[in-house]
């Protein structure tokens, strides 16, 4: 079987899905790899160091894909909501692609691809199970998006981080707050602390308390109820408007001497949920910076601007769109790494077998012979609950 790997085409697109470090385990298990020439150049991945491992170089995009029986993607058609269509016209029935499609959001391009007859997985549906770790794009990527919007903050602004007693006296450190503490706050926790800031954060999970106050942080507490916050996946749950506004205004009162806000609420499948309001931006320091990590999917702040950066009340407001492209040699790294793993996992004695009672492979897989199978994905598209087949437990 061919495994075949394209340059990403989606704006500003750094990433590459697979890197040359992880090519030999896939020739091991008796796969063919063809690289799209320059596929890696921008993360730092020559061709010369995929044909050292064993990959085959092909300057032909269309050959590519369409002699490729698994197709491996940073972003398919759907997350890469433009250029990603032009692919579409060489995708063949049958055919696997695997990466980030964004079905939740965009499930009509699901649709496109059943229409196609490929067989789609999408990584941002894997399960939070132990034994999918070694394959969860979104956590790593989360952790390279809370690691740059530390940075992108620091660079924004006008003071420094960390606490100096200098000759013309004390400076304080800055103040940062982290707006969910997940994997991306967490990250985010970890990397302020390690440039001296102060600390504080927030989550509407009070079970990572502990892990926040772990990395240096103090965690903040609001009387708000948030037993329904989390899914059975592990992933935050949209609650309704009277929750969020109780929450904007207990929050309004932390913000007002903040240095740095970092947002990174986001649920999957839905628009990120507004936390700070225009009026909350009104209310904090003038020089105080905000950094949006969920700009791409809307923002957490009623300001944001996705894909730009703006003042608005003396307050940077920064919405970075592919924060993990802007450092893509390690994104580039961790998740070829992911997405071979995820590929090994369906691979047995050279073939590709779809078992559909294996819960990874099952709530990854979007379409398969011509249909869109996961619920949810239908749901989205409206179409009824579809029936699973005794031929499909296979």
């Amino acid at each position: 079987m061919i495994v075949g790997v394209v340059k990403e085409t989606f704006a500003n697109e750094q990433r590459v899905a697979l890197v040359p470090t992880v090519v030999p385990s896939l020739i091991n298990v008796g796969l063919e790899v063809v690289v799209e020439a320059g596929s890696g150049d921008a993360a730092g991945f020559p061709d010369r160091a995929y044909q050292e491992k064993g990959a085959r170089l092909e300057s032909d995009r269309p050959n590519v894909i369409r002699d490729a029986d698994i197709l491996l993607q940073v972003r398919t058609w759907g997350a890469n909501p433009e250029a990603g269509r032009n692919d579409l016209e060489w995708v063949r029935p049958g055919q696997v692609i695997v990466g980030l499609a964004e079905p939740l959001m965009r499930a009509p391009c699901a649709k496109e691809f059943a229409d196609r007859g490929a067989v789609l997985f999408a990584m941002e549906l894997l399960p939070r199970i132990t034994r999918a770790q070694g394959m969860d794009v979104l956590s790593s990527m989360a952790t390279i998006a809370g690691y740059k919007a530390v940075l992108l903050a620091a660079n924004a602004s006008p003071k420094i981080f960390p606490m100096m007693m200098t000759a013309a006296g004390t400076i304080k450190p800055a103040r940062v707050f982290v707006l969910g503490a997940g994997v991306a706050g967490l990250q985010a926790i970890a990397t302020a602390h390690r440039l001296g800031a102060t600390i504080e954060a927030y989550d509407l999970r009070s079970a990572v308390k502990e892990q926040v106050e772990s990395l240096g942080a103090r965690f903040v507490e609001l009387p708000l109820d948030t037993a329904q916050s989390e899914n059975r996946g592990g992933y935050a749950k949209a609650m309704d408007d009277t929750f969020y506004r109780q929450q904007r205004e207990l929050l309004t009162r932390v913000l007002i001497d903040k240095d740095v806000v970092i947002t990174t609420a986001a649920v999957p499948g839905k628009k990120a949920p507004i936390l700070l309001t225009e009026a909350m931006v009104k209310q904090m320091m003038p020089g105080s910076v905000i950094v949006d990590l969920a700009a791409e999917h809307g923002g957490n702040c009623e300001l944001t601007e996705p894909g730009t950066t703006t003042v608005k009340y003396g307050v940077t407001l920064i919405g970075p769109i592919d924060v993990p492209s802007m450092v893509p040699y390690h994104a580039s790294q961790m998740y070829a790494k992911n997405i071979a793993t995820f590929l090994l996992h369906l691979i047995q004695e050279g073939q590709l077998i779809i078992d559909m009672e294996d819960e990874i492979t099952r709530e990854t897989l979007v379409c398969r012979d011509g249909q869109v199978t996961h619920p949810h994905v239908r749901e989205a598209l409206g179409l009824a609950t579809r029936e699973v087949a005794e031929g499909d437990l296979r």
